[in-house]
């Protein structure tokens, strides 16, 4: 018998007030649970497009991880990844992997949303994040 699972994003309900993110200007949906993953995570998120969260404001959070390393890749917008603090432009279809514990943070870069798939591995759950407040600020 075949061993599939298929899931709509937009049935997978969006976490961004769960994570302290803006439901207003960002989007989160976890993809692990509905699809049954054991051994990574996928994740959907949205960056709302022209917009700039003020001071203290969970946006301007990075994160990093103790295990956990993530590939993001930018399927449509254009966006802006902050690496250590170096900040790089990221044209859509375009891949970027992110060492475990390397702080990251990401933001839309024009008018329009930026929308990523985050795929995770191995799968360390939240406890293998830590937030890096005030990470981001200009």
């Amino acid at each position: 018998m075949a061993d599939y699972t298929v899931v709509p994003v937009a049935g997978v309900p969006d976490q961004a007030a769960e994570v302290g993110m803006d439901p207003d200007h960002f989007e989160i949906r976890f993809m692990r649970e509905p699809l049954g993953l054991r051994n990574f995570a996928v994740t959907f998120e949205r960056f709302g497009g022209s917009w700039k969260p003020p001071k203290r404001h969970p946006h301007t959070r990075g994160h990093r991880h103790t295990v956990q390393e993530e590939v993001y890749f930018l399927v449509s917008g254009r966006a802006q990844g902050s690496f250590d603090g170096e900040v790089i432009d990221i044209e859509p279809w375009t891949a970027v992997r992110v060492g475990p514990e390397t702080v990251r943070s990401f933001r839309a870069a024009g008018e329009e949303d930026a929308a990523f798939v985050t795929i995770a591995a191995p799968q360390a759950g939240l406890d293998d994040v830590e937030f890096v407040w005030d990470y981001w600020v200009d």
